[in-house]
């Protein structure tokens, strides 16, 4: 690899941002079925003023400036964290590289979750629990009555009840929500559905009604 570039690598899917007086950094993370993602970085040129109109140039390399960025983005969430980035010694990771990080990470999410299971042992509370414990647990494929996960609801256009997406049928109404996932269920008749859309809603009421 040159000399004058440092190639980072991430196996998470989060991306980070820092930022230096000599640039603004991205460190990308992985795409999904990716392993990994790869961030270049080349070096840059530090300028120290000495207030009297003097300046000094000062070059930083690309390995100063990858480590700091690893260093900043895996101390983020406290002693001992890890959150999946590394500077590689070539271009890209090695198996034992990746390996290494792959347990790292792992431990340091069992971490995570059981700093969680403490904490809702001992509160019970939603609010006690952060994002980054929420996301080794999914990491981990552990599900835990503390991760609670905000679904997505649109509202039904018949009662106005919020229903999760895909529902077939209103639970709250009646009313039907998908016509083929209903009719594949066997919630309507066929008969009914087929009315319904040449006749509109108060024949198909009708037919429901026989």
């Amino acid at each position: 690899m040159s000399s004058e570039t440092a190639v980072i690598a991430n196996i998470t899917e989060q991306s980070y941002m820092a930022h230096r007086t000599y640039g603004t950094f991205r460190v990308l993370g992985r795409s999904e079925g990716e392993e990994y993602s790869l961030t270049r970085v080349t070096p840059r040129t530090a300028v120290m003023d000495y207030g009297d109109k003097r300046t000094l140039p000062l070059p930083i390399s690309a390995r100063e400036i990858a480590d700091d960025l690893c260093r900043e983005i895996n101390s983020d969430a406290g002693e001992r964290s890890f959150l999946g980035v590394f500077v590689c010694a070539g271009k890209s990771p090695t198996e034992e590289e990746l390996r290494g990080a792959r347990e790292k990470l792992e431990e340091f999410y069992r971490a995570l979750v059981g700093a969680a299971d403490r904490e809702w042992e001992r509160s019970h509370s939603y609010l006690f629990i952060h994002d980054l414990q929420r996301r080794a647990a999914t990491n981990l494929g552990l599900e835990k009555e503390w991760h609670y996960q905000a679904r997505e609801t649109v509202e039904c256009p018949g009662c106005g009840e919020r229903v999760k997406p895909g529902v077939a049928v209103c639970k709250s109404c009646g009313a039907i929500l998908d016509r083929e996932k209903a009719l594949a269920l066997g919630l309507v008749q066929a008969q009914a559905v087929v009315v319904a859309s040449a006749d509109g809603p108060g024949e198909n009421a009708r037919q429901a009604g026989r």
